[in-house]
């Protein structure tokens, strides 16, 4: 019975490692897509919003809005703005009017963000030819009361539609 073994051991290991551990590859596999996936999740987020844009022309009407809810007042907030934009894009920088509603008032505020250096060279995260941002609207921010909230962002640009703008979205955590 040990030489079957060993003999079996023997013919597993001259075919290769594929042959030898189906089921280890396969599982390693499957471990690692499922630690991308859940690493990729925002567990802290309170919301996390991705709205594409058609066609890559953001139009003025064509909004980002989050609608979200505090319960903990004690806490921090971090609020986002989320872009990303391709080599169409034709300007260093943007402009965009964030509009907080909250439970007893409302506050609109002009926002610009610098996307490139003065050479030209996108300050984004690159990936082929696309660049993605995430702008802070509101760092360590305590809101006053709990309850209902939303964030609404339109772009502010001379151009309408603004060419070159893939993604917008807005992170709240």
């Amino acid at each position: 019975m040990n030489k079957l073994v060993r003999n079996t051991a023997e013919e597993l290991f001259k075919h290769g490692s594929r042959t030898a551990f189906p089921l280890i590859g396969k599982n390693i596999l499957l471990a690692l897509c499922l630690l991308c996936v859940f690493s990729a999740c925002n567990f802290n987020a309170v919301i996390d919003t991705n709205q594409s844009i058609e066609n890559n022309k953001w139009l003025y009407a064509n909004t980002s809005k989050a609608e979200f809810e505090i319960k903990d007042v004690s806490r921090p907030y971090q609020v986002n703005f989320k872009l990303r934009i391709s080599n169409d894009y034709r300007y260093s920088n943007m402009y965009v009017l964030a509009t907080f509603k909250q439970p007893k008032s409302n506050k609109k505020v002009r926002y610009q963000f610098k996307l490139a250096k003065a050479d030209g060279q996108w300050t984004g995260k690159g990936s082929g030819d696309l660049y993605t941002y995430s702008f802070p609207l509101l760092k360590n921010h305590s809101f006053a009361d709990t309850g209902k909230y939303s964030i609404e962002i339109a772009q502010n640009m001379r151009d309408n539609p603004l060419l070159g703008v893939s993604d917008i979205g807005i992170e709240v955590k």
